[in-house]
Parts: structure tokens; sequence; C-alpha cells
């Protein structure tokens, strides 16, 4: 019998009109299955705040994405170290295939496409000529603009250039990685070409910036989707970064929090509290101040695969202020959270004790103990009773039951 592979034709996505997700992943044959563990992975890694994953089922979500149309993505390559692309290629779903050929067109890549020199420029152009006004673009890495940005050039052109003649005709643009969003590693101090982020150079034009070192891929996936379903784009702070990625700091979801909070704290790499785990404040970690998803949202669906769920401090690396500008293990005062310098020490300094100290205090607790025999003595009802006080009198001391004397009881 020959076996039929189940596609999303079986669903609303074969009815989906022609140009978009779901009628490209019918006609490929994409497991109707496969798509909606993207769909439920993208859910976890948005779980609010994204307008595309506010859905009760994967399969509401799937039907959503289904219907928005392919979109045309032109990826540019400044100063980077192609970390942010790096990161695209390890998801697991979708892998590299899915994300290339169903989810979006990626119509220009320089790292990924066969083409090169005049055949890969040529590419762009038609990309740009066809899709103009209705494209993307992505920018991983930061532009050097100084000395007339000649640090730095493209078939000739200088990089900022590139980037103004392509951001004129694309719908948004979207700064991936923390070199795109704000200058990231090349803007360090001193920072020789005047590296900068997009919003520093492109003007006029709805920009996102997703920071990290690399970002979590599903924040820029669920951002590109969101605007192929409906035109609109996630909800962003005061950095342009989407806050259903950058909504809280790490320290509020950190797994160590709890150690934090009773004051355990490791003291160096390899100490007992960084082998137990502890927080790893003042080992320089960043957490309280950076906002960012990783505690909750590890790369690569691995349980644990980010900087603090491997024993390294956070480095910050989403926030302009910290990430490449404060030294990678230095304390950094912290916000909104208790200080972990208000925190009772676990194992509080003590100093030894002397033998003339000794020698005193066990005379005092001896004169201690023996006012207390005296006492238990002096209250006692009972002539010659050691027990102490508040105990039950004996049954001998007690058989009358109206203080009647007994045999051998001298009293008066």
């Amino acid at each position: 019998m020959r076996s039929v592979t189940k596609r999303p034709g079986d669903s609303a996505a074969a009815r989906a009109p022609a140009g978009t997700i779901g009628a490209h992943l019918a006609r490929c044959g994409v497991p109707r299955r496969d798509f909606l563990v993207f769909c439920a992975k993208l859910m976890v890694a948005a779980p609010f705040g994204l307008a595309l994953t506010d859905r009760a089922r994967a399969a509401d979500v799937a039907r959503e994405v289904a219907k928005a149309r392919r979109l045309p993505v032109i990826w540019l390559h400044f100063q980077d170290c192609t970390g942010c692309t790096e990161t695209l290629l390890r998801t697991s779903s979708p892998d590299l295939a899915e994300l290339i050929l169903h989810l979006i067109s990626l119509d220009y890549h320089e790292t990924l496409m066969a083409a090169a020199g005049k055949s890969a420029e040529a590419a762009l152009h038609t990309s740009m000529r066809e899709n103009a006004g209705n494209y993307v673009l992505v920018v991983e890495g930061s532009i050097p603009r100084k000395d007339d940005g000649i640090y730095m050039k493209l078939a000739g052109k200088p990089a900022v250039a590139v980037l103004e003649e392509v951001a004129a005709q694309a719908a948004a643009v979207i700064g991936i990685g923390s070199c795109a969003a704000w200058g990231g590693i090349p803007s360090a101090d001193p920072d020789p070409t005047g590296a900068v982020g997009v919003d520093a150079i492109v003007k006029g034009k709805p920009i996102v910036n997703i920071p990290g070192c690399p970002p979590n891929p599903y924040t820029l996936l669920g951002t590109v989707l969101q605007y192929a379903r409906d035109g609109t784009l996630p909800e962003l702070d005061d950095q342009r970064r989407p806050k259903f990625a950058y909504d809280r700091d790490i320290h509020e979801h950190c797994p160590r929090r709890a150690h934090c909070d009773a004051g355990r704290f490791a003291r160096q790499f390899g100490d007992e509290g960084h082998r137990q785990g502890w927080c790893l404040y003042q080992l320089g970690c960043k957490g309280p101040d950076t906002h960012a998803g990783c505690s909750t949202r590890h790369f690569n669906e691995v349980v644990d695969a980010w900087p603090i769920g491997i024993g390294a401090p956070c480095i910050g690396c989403t926030e302009k202020k910290l990430a490449f500008r404060v030294p990678m293990f230095q304390v950094i005062p912290i916000h909104d959270v208790t200080p972990p310098d208000a925190y009772a020490p676990i194992h509080p300094p003590q100093d030894p004790l002397s033998i003339p100290a000794a020698l005193v205090a066990g005379g005092v607790a001896g004169a201690l103990l023996g006012a207390g025999y005296v006492a238990s003595r002096k209250f006692s009802t009972v002539r010659n009773d050691d027990s102490v006080p508040g105990d039950r009198p004996s049954a001998e001391a007690g058989a009358g039951g109206n203080g009647s004397k007994e045999e051998g009881d001298e009293r008066p």
C-alpha cells in the first residue's frame, strides 16, 4: 500500500489564496504536523504581547500564519560576526529549509545565497525593484560612518550608502542583534569606525530593534510573521524593542533567583556556591538590569542553553548601557530589587573564642545553672523535691488530696 504524506492541504492552509504561506506549504508537501510544531514553539517563545500568537491553540496560530503572504526579505550584513544568522541556522523547527523556502521569501542574503559578485548585486536590485514598498529589510551588524564610512564598502559603495538605498524602498526595517540595534561590539570604546545602529541612519521608516548577542531567533520570526499577516508590528518599548520579548528583566524569572533572595552568592568560579547553583550577581551578573527573555526562552530548544544556565553571568548584551561598556565581571548597582548586601550572610563571620573568654562563659553558665537548681528547691511544695518548677508533685506527696499529713511527713 502506498503511504500518503499528510500535508497542510488537509486543513485551511490548502484553501489559502495563492502567494500565501499556506498555499506554498501545500504545494511543497510540508507535513501539517511539522507546521503545528513550529506554531506551538512560536507560542512558547511569544506567550503574550504578540498579536499573532494571542490564540488559544497552536492550530489557531497555524490558521493565521497560513493566511499570511510570503513576505519578501532582503538581509544585509555590515560589521558583524554572522552570529545572528548562525542562531537562525540552529533553530530545530523550522529548520533552515523551512525558513527560506516556506515561511518567508529570502531574496538576498550574502552568507546563504549561492550567487556572488555581480550576480548577487543583480539579485538584490531585482528584488528591490519587483517588491518596492513591500519588502522587509533585515540588517545584521553595525554601520561605520566615521570618515564618510570608508571603513566598509559593498560593491564599491560605503555601507552607509547601501543601507540608505535599500531602506528607502523597504516597508519596514529590522535591526537584528546588538550591533544593528545600537552598535554592539564595534562601538565599544574607542569606537574607531564610528559604529552605530540602524535607527541612527534610517529615518521615516518603521524600525524594530532585536538586540542580543545573538537574539533568540523566534523573536525575529514572530515579528516578521505578524507583519506578513496584517501589516502591523509588535508593541515596542522606548528602545524600539518588541515588548513581548523584552518585557521583563532576566532576574525576574532567573532559576537562581531563590538563592539571591536567600542571600546565597557565588564568590568565585568553581567555589562551593558556584557548584551549588547560587546567584551569580557577585561574579558580575547583569541579569537584574537586563531586559530579555533568556531565562524563560532558551536557545535552540535546548534546556539551559543560555549563559546563566551553563554557569556564566549575564553580560547584559541587550542593554546599550551595559554590554561592551561595563567590564564583564564587574558588579553593577541594581534597581527595583533588594540589593544583595541587604541580606544576612549564610555563614556569619565568627571570631575564635579565647580560653579566658571560655572560662568566663563557663563560670557564668555554671552560676545560672546553680541558681536554677536552688530556685527549683526553694519553690517546691515537697521537702527535698529536686523537680523543676511546674512539674506535677509525686503520687505519694499528693495521695491525701487535701493536704493531710502522711506517714513520714515532718511538716508541722
